[in-house]
This record gives structure tokens, C-alpha cells and sequence, in this order.
């Protein structure tokens, strides 16, 4: 997740955005995907869980309640976008809005893309402790009272990686908080963190995010900080708010999309939320299941979400 959640702190931290992400490049062997239209179409995937878990539960419903080829494409979106431009991908299906550059040239000056909409999922990032501590501790999820449990905390906000950029540090600055911002070392280490505190209910400050799979597998309580407002991150170093939450979009190919075909439909009404995002990166990240094996079971437990999204499917 180190990569979807450096998408997620970038888009946040140029208006929220710019985005980091995977390092894949676009499998040569899908080139001249889609030439066909309705034969087979290529589906661009980040290399987080989320992302994967998209690709995969779409993929699986194109292939199996469509009948449509889908040929799943490892790629970063830079490559994901440039390959929709071009119509090696017809479809990526969760962008954070990191790449403005690239939605202004393809989709606005070529129009060689289409926004196919929302996913559905909200990113969001904050400080959150182990839901059990906040039920002993309630008062500790109001921001004003963290100095009164800053020893419980070792004087700590954990962290997962000193390379992660983060408003934290001027959050608490400006707060006036007795707390340092102080690194895991690496995500998986933060997960082990908060997987621990979860389990025992022990005192545990740290920045967090969705998605996440792991939301799916442990109860965390955001601390409220004060609400976010338009322009309150303007100056990185004087910010005293809570992060914004944000909304990956959906994009097309244009051709594709204007054929008018059940796929582009289907893409087009893809929605899910984060809790459905997080249980499939669940099953693929933490009972190791394939992202096909994954899919397969979340299709054959959701139907009727499933069915909202083939309106028009013949019976």
C-alpha cells in the first residue's frame, strides 16, 4: 500500500493533488488492445490492493456475466493514462487526480479520454487511536484534550515511513500539541503497530488512512480535528486542519467509450465503496487468495450490487 498511500498524501497535499504511484510498466503483450472494439478491452492496474482489487472484480464481471475478454495491464498512471490516450487501455478505474497534466492534454485539449465518474471510494487520511482505547478514553478523540494523553502516547504520533510527506508535524505545531511525529520505519510495521494496539485496546496515536484492507480487519476512532477548509493546507507549514477527503475517478478511452458498447456501459456504472474495496483487498492481501479467487468470492456474495451494475443485461 506504500504507493497507494503516497497517491492518496500527494493528491492531498497540492489542493490535494498529485499522485504517486506504482512502478509497473504497460504488459507489451496487450499492445493494440481494443483495436477491435467488444472483442477484448484492457484494464489499466495500479500496483495497490485497492487498485487491484477494481481491476479484478471488474475484470471478472466483464468475463463472466459479459462474456468480454479483459486483459488485466500492470502500469503506473502516467503509462495508464498514456495508454488510454493511445487505446492500448480502455479503462482506469481509480485515479486520484495526481496527474493534472495529463487530464488537461488528453481530456480536455484531444479528448481522447472521457471521466467515466466516480468509483465510489473515499480517501481520507487522520489520527486515529484503537477503537477499544477510545471506548475506556472517550474524551481522547477530541483534539483539545490529545495534551492530556500525550503520556499514554509516549509523546508520539506514529507513522509508518520518514519518507512519507505529511501535514502532521504542523498540525501539531500549530495545535500546540505536547507530540512528535515519530516513523514505524515502514508500513508493515505500522500495520504490526496498530494490528497489536487493536488486539489489546493499548494506548496508540497514529496517522492513518483509507483505504486501507486493513480497516476491514480492525476497528480504529479517528481523532476530530479541526474541520478542513478551503485554502487551510495553503501554506505547508502553518497548517492547523483536518485532512479533506477525496474521490478517485473512472477513466475511458474515448473511442471506446463513445461505441456505446455493454462493456463501456458496465465501466461507466461500476461503483462500489470503500468498504467493498478494502474487504476484497482484504481477501487478497491478508488470506492470500488470487485477485481472480478474490473477485469470484465478493461477486458470488454481492449479487444484487452486481445486478446494479448491468441494467441493461438481457435475462
Amino acid at each position: 500500500m506504500r504507493n497507494c498511500r503516497r497517491a492518496l498524501i500527494s493528491a492531498i497535499a497540492v489542493l490535494g493533488l498529485t499522485l504517486s504511484s506504482g512502478c509497473a510498466l504497460l504488459d507489451e503483450r496487450v499492445a493494440g488492445a481494443g483495436e477491435e472494439p467488444g472483442e477484448r478491452i484492457a484494464i489499466a492496474v495500479p500496483d495497490w490492493p485497492g487498485g487491484q482489487a477494481n481491476a479484478a472484480v471488474a475484470g471478472y464481471v466483464l468475463e463472466n456475466e459479459l462474456g468480454i475478454g479483459v486483459d488485466l495491464v500492470p502500469a503506473d498512471q502516467a503509462r495508464a493514462w498514456d495508454g488510454l490516450n493511445d487505446g492500448t487501455v480502455q479503462a482506469l478505474l481509480e485515479d486520484w487526480g495526481g496527474l493534472p497534466e495529463k487530464t488537461e492534454l488528453y481530456v480536455r485539449q484531444k479528448r481522447s479520454v472521457v471521466d467515466a465518474g466516480e468509483l465510489g471510494v473515499t480517501g481520507h487520511i487522520g489520527w486515529f487511536v484503537p477503537k477499544r482505547f477510545s471506548d475506556a478514553h472517550p474524551d481522547v478523540l477530541d483534539w483539545e484534550n490529545l495534551n492530556d494523553f500525550a503520556e499514554d502516547f509516549n509523546g508520539e504520533l506514529l507513522q509508518a515511513d520518514a519518507a512519507y510527506a505529511t501535514f502532521d508535524a504542523a498540525i501539531i505545531e500549530e495545535l500546540g500539541l505536547e507530540l512528535t511525529p515519530v516513523a514505524a520505519g515502514s508500513e508493515s510495521a505500522l500495520l504490526e503497530s496498530i494490528t497489536e494496539a487493536s488486539r489489546t485496546g493499548a494506548p496508540l496515536l497514529t496517522y492513518w488512512w483509507q483505504p486501507h484492507w486493513l480497516n476491514a480487519e480492525v476497528e480504529m476512532a479517528e481523532i476530530r480535528l479541526p474541520q478542513h477548509t478551503l485554502g487551510c493546507q495553503s501554506d505547508p507549514a502553518t497548517v492547523a486542519c483536518a485532512y479533506p477527503d477525496l474521490s478517485p475517478r473512472k477513466y475511458l478511452n474515448a473511442a471506446f467509450a463513445q461505441a456505446d458498447t455493454p462493456a463501456a456501459d458496465f465501466l461507466r456504472a461500476f461503483e462500489w465503496s470503500t468498504d467493498d474495496q478494502n474487504e476484497v483487498a482484504r481477501l487478497i492481501e491478508a488470506e492470500g487468495l488470487s485477485p481472480g479467487a478474490a473477485a469470484e468470492r465478493w461477486v458470488t456474495e454481492n449479487p444484487d450490487q452486481v445486478e446494479r451494475w448491468l441494467p441493461g443485461r438481457d435475462d
